[in-house]
């Protein structure tokens, strides 16, 4: 019988791969824990040299890919917005979400504001280009930033900086719909000279927002009475499988997309809401794990690709000026922003800083712009990809480098013990 040629099956290379990524995702994060690397800038370098193999064909470029661009990255943030909503220990207030409430109502719209203005002006862009590029990169993206968010459920690990970063990042991704939709209908007045004001401001502000907001809380609610306070029988918490989380993100986000709402605000409040039915039931943990396991092997898989579109030519339409707005939108557009926002909160300025810089962009800005693109008629999409690219890749290498030493410094400055919960710490300690 003679011996089969060495070239095997794309399906079990494929597959193989795959077991690699898996124990990747498990193993990664111990590894980088105190180092000042993060696991995106782990990913994106190994998509790089995984795509820049001659072996490997596909060029992972999302204008090559419009809807399977937006229908990942999608996912992937539904997906974070559950984990960040369960994992906020933090009773729902308005005088106790007064950072979130700076951040949503000054600091995003003002970051708007600016880059429109700096992509329209400084890039000659018309302004309904500017105001998409600005809406899908004005929100903090909830999945890239676990680093800096609130510890699982009841761990306590909830300063003024994690609470805040966390809750901007599950609540702007929602918020910053309406500006979306603003530029498509911006761009469409173009052509058709149609009225288009009350229509936006009744259906996609009001209706939107509000229903998303409603219908997010009413699966909340019904999904916490299943869980917790059914007869003990027959409720879900006795089941101990957390895979009722994932259940809970897909018809939250299903049932309201399905009447017309922002599903990414409703999964949110959804989370929040689930949260609030039990408070202190140890299910929550289990949940929290489930879609922490999940949305770390879909961003190690979609950054893998934002990896590959990089060597593949992503940034061949991007000139310097390009580059240099790119820097502006991470070093001087949203600190000071975020500054504006949180003046006159009640907070050390090392806080304030922190919260002002960490502003990381990412998937949720992958989402946005695959989404009008697909809404509207664009021409030169590459270079809009080259540019929202650009900056996804800067604020991946540069937050990346500096959650690390930061988070641990404002730990140590506010008397907290930045090992006090590292498995690592504590195997050594024993």
């Amino acid at each position: 019988m003679p011996i089969p040629p060495l070239s095997p099956d794309p399906y079990i290379l494929i597959l193989t791969g795959f077991g690699a990524l898996t124990a990747l995702v498990v193993w990664l994060p111990l590894v980088l824990r105190k180092l000042p690397l993060s696991l995106p800038v782990v990913c994106v370098g190994l998509g790089a040299a995984i795509f820049s193999l001659p072996q490997v064909t596909l060029q992972p470029l999302p204008y090559l890919y419009p809807e399977i661009t937006e229908r990942f990255s999608e996912f992937v943030v539904i997906i974070a917005l559950m984990g960040a909503g369960l994992k906020i220990d933090r009773v729902f207030d308005w005088r106790r979400w007064r950072v979130t409430w700076r951040l949503l109502a000054i600091t995003m719209p003002l970051g708007i504001l600016a880059i429109t203005a700096i992509v329209g002006w400084g890039l000659g862009m018309p302004w309904a280009i500017a105001l998409l590029l600005a809406a899908s990169l004005a929100p903090t993206d909830p999945v890239l930033a676990a680093d800096i968010q609130v510890g699982p459920p009841k761990t306590g690990e909830e300063d003024e900086v994690r609470f805040g970063l966390t809750s901007e990042a599950g609540l702007n991704d929602g918020f910053a719909f309406p500006f979306v939709h603003l530029a498509i209908a911006l761009a469409a007045v173009a052509t058709t000279g149609e009225p288009w004001f009350g229509e936006w401001l009744s259906y996609r502000v009001l209706w939107e927002i509000g229903a998303g907001v409603g219908g997010g809380w009413l699966i909340g609610r019904m999904f916490g009475w299943l869980t917790f306070h059914v007869s003990a029988e027959s409720k879900l918490a006795q089941t101990g499988d957390g895979l009722i989380a994932l259940a809970a993100t897909c018809i939250s986000y299903g049932l309201t997309e399905i009447i017309h709402c922002y599903g990414f605000l409703a999964v949110f409040v959804t989370a929040l809401t689930f949260r609030s039915t039990h408070r202190d039931h140890d299910f929550h943990h289990d949940m929290h794990d489930v879609t922490e396991q999940i949305e770390r092997l879909a961003m190690m898989v979609l950054l893998l690709l934002f990896g590959g579109a990089i060597v593949s030519g992503l940034f061949a339409a991007v000139g310097w000026t390009d580059v240099v707005v790119a820097i502006a939108i991470l070093l001087v557009v949203r600190p000071l922003t975020g500054l504006i926002g949180l003046t006159g909160l009640r907070a050390d300025w090392s806080e304030k800083l922190t919260l002002a810089f960490f502003g990381i962009r990412g998937v949720g800005s992958i989402y946005y712009l695959a989404y009008g693109l697909n809404h509207m008629e664009v021409a030169g999409a590459e270079r809009l990809w080259g540019l929202v690219g650009m900056v996804v890749l800067l604020s991946v290498v540069l937050h990346g480098l500096t959650v690390t030493p930061i988070m641990r410094s404002l730990d140590r400055m506010q008397g907290r013990d930045p090992d006090r919960d590292d498995p690592i710490a504590g195997e050594h300690a024993a």
